[in-house]
């Protein structure tokens, strides 16, 4: 048997956030389960969910991202969806792309390139970085 997990439970093992009632409650929920023996799930979307969440509404710096991501990557009772393009994303993000352009960009790796319409920030580095299939800007 295997369980699915959903943003949240991920987001209740990872930050201690004590000034949420609710997230006091349910961290030992989470911390039980991912902790424990049973098979457990992780897809692209919620990785890239998370990623947001620690970020964006946590004020993680990559550093910290990159710390929570390869500490999930490592649990040997979850299954990360794609783990090969999960981590050639994170190599991508620990070199300055935004993680879910860097989740875009390697989930192509089978492809000649890329097309995009962000010069700036996304295809310069993914060209500065070297990075496989090239991005083509649209013009």
């Amino acid at each position: 048997m295997m369980i699915g997990l959903d943003t949240n439970v991920l987001a209740r093992y990872y930050v201690i956030d004590q000034s949420d009632a609710e997230a006091v409650r349910q961290r030992p929920l989470a911390q039980r389960l991912i902790e424990s023996d049973k098979k457990l799930a992780v897809s692209k979307t919620v990785i890239l969910e998370l990623e947001w969440l620690l970020r964006g509404y946590y004020q993680h710096d990559r550093a910290q991202v990159l710390t929570v991501l390869h500490h999930l990557l490592s649990r040997t009772n979850v299954l990360i969806e794609d783990t090969q393009t999960v981590t050639r994303a994170l190599a991508s993000y620990k070199s300055g792309v935004a993680f879910g352009d860097a989740l875009h960009h390697a989930s192509y790796s089978n492809c000649d390139s890329m097309a995009s319409f962000d010069d700036r920030k996304f295809a310069r580095r993914v060209a500065a970085l070297g990075l496989l299939p090239p991005v083509t800007v649209l013009r």
